[in-house]
């Protein structure tokens, strides 16, 4: 006696469109901001203050021209303490990094997060057209990360 199948038709399967996230799309758009006259101490306050590691700092105009950090704040404090001088009211110009590294708005999250595995950075500003747009960190990418599922991963 043969055996009859009493499957019905198979259904289509419609393939997930693979996420691309992009940096503008896991950055943080509200930045704490510094200015190069602002005094170290106060930046560690700010720091302390808005429970943040590190952030941009912008000219009158808004144009990025460094960025400062904990790690910036710690000089001056070892400094201090070798010279066994108080924390001076040194400003932001003197300890921010000028040379800053940035990354596009458009750039992959992937992409972003092999800049941050090459370049031991913990944070980088976020630039649109030259403007400064926000600023992505690592926990923003392994976040983002996190989210995604496995087999929604894919690089364009």
């Amino acid at each position: 006696m043969a055996v009859k199948s009493f499957q019905g038709p198979r259904a289509t399967i419609s393939k997930k469109k693979p996420i691309n996230l992009l940096v503008r799309d896991i950055m943080t758009k509200q930045i704490v901001v510094f200015t190069e006259d602002l005094s170290i101490h106060d930046v560690m306050k700010m720091l302390i203050k808005h429970r943040i590691s590190g952030g941009p700092v912008v000219d009158k105009q808004g144009a990025l021209v460094g960025i400062i950090s904990e790690g910036d704040c710690m000089k001056e404090i070892s400094d201090s303490r070798y010279f066994n001088m108080p924390i001076l009211d040194k400003s932001v110009g003197y300890f921010m990094t000028k040379e800053v590294e940035t990354l596009p708005s458009n750039m992959s999250l992937f992409d972003a997060a092999s800049m941050f595995n090459k370049t031991g950075r913990r944070r980088f500003p976020v630039l649109e057209n030259g403007n400064l747009v926000g600023q992505v960190s690592r926990k923003d990418i392994v976040i983002a990360a996190a989210n995604l599922r496995g087999s929604t991963w894919h690089q364009l």
